[in-house]
């Protein structure tokens, strides 16, 4: 299949100094594709870099023929003003942006499409609530609301199941499962290695540079679990607190 996302010898940061290191290799159109790595590998750095936040220090990171508008970015929560005083339907309906341009009318037809949208992840009768009063499951529904309604080919999702309850992942799981079945291009930075396993076919394991990429099977061993935390403890102080994050031992 066709490369929707290629990064050629690619290093990313902040202010110039280096969180992702000399990274090669290519997304094909349609994958299904989990980041994993201790704390400080780099995930949340990778993704900044591939929606266009980030410019690279070196190297380059090629999107095809796509505009960065086809790429959807769902940051973790912790990124989300929550005291800003924005509705839950307002919120919701920045992922029409890309159709409406920031200021916008919205019209019938896309006020439509974001209560739909809600009632997709469970969220119907919520479109008034302030998004300061939501938990953190119904944060999370709300922001895989936005991404639903940005339509775009390729969904980049940072932490999508962090800190919610089991019925949230169930559901937004889901929702995962049906971009992919739509042959949308999908990344998810994850921790919990057992979803992995039983969810995505390719994982690129990051421990600031490629451990390994490739079959699921094939990159989350013991051997290269063991590698990742070595790599994280050479980059980093808190060698303790980041190799807590990835089991000892492969399943």
């Amino acid at each position: 299949m066709a490369a929707q996302l290629q990064f050629r010898d690619v290093t990313l940061g902040y202010d110039r100094h280096p969180a992702v290191h000399h990274l090669s290799g290519e997304v094909a159109s349609g994958a299904l594709l989990a980041v994993v790595g201790p704390n400080g590998a780099g995930k949340s750095t990778l993704f900044r870099g591939i929606v266009g936040i980030l410019k690279p220090l070196a190297g380059s990171i090629a999107r095809g023929k796509r505009d960065l508008r086809d790429i959807a970015y769902l940051p973790q929560s912790a990124e989300i003003d929550r005291s800003f005083p924005i509705s839950v339907f307002d919120f919701t309906g920045s992922g029409l942006w890309r159709a409406t341009g920031a200021f916008g009318a919205l019209g019938r037809s896309g006020r439509e499409k974001i209560v739909e949208a809600l009632a997709a992840v469970g969220l119907n009768g919520f479109e008034n609530r302030p998004i300061g009063t939501l938990s953190g499951g119904q944060m999370q529904r709300m922001l895989f609301a936005r991404v639903l309604l940005q339509d775009a080919a390729v969904i980049v999702l940072d932490e999508p199941f962090n800190a919610i309850d089991a019925k949230t992942s169930a559901d937004l799981l889901a929702l995962v499962r049906r971009w992919h079945g739509e042959k949308r291009t999908v990344l998810a930075a994850l921790h919990d290695m057992d979803l992995v396993r039983a969810n995505f076919p390719e994982t690129l394991l990051l421990a600031r540079g490629e451990v390994a990429w490739g079959p699921t099977a094939q990159v989350l061993t013991s051997d290269n679990l063991s590698r990742a935390r070595q790599m994280c403890e050479a980059f980093d102080d808190g060698a303790a607190a980041c190799a807590a994050h990835l089991p000892s031992r492969a399943a």
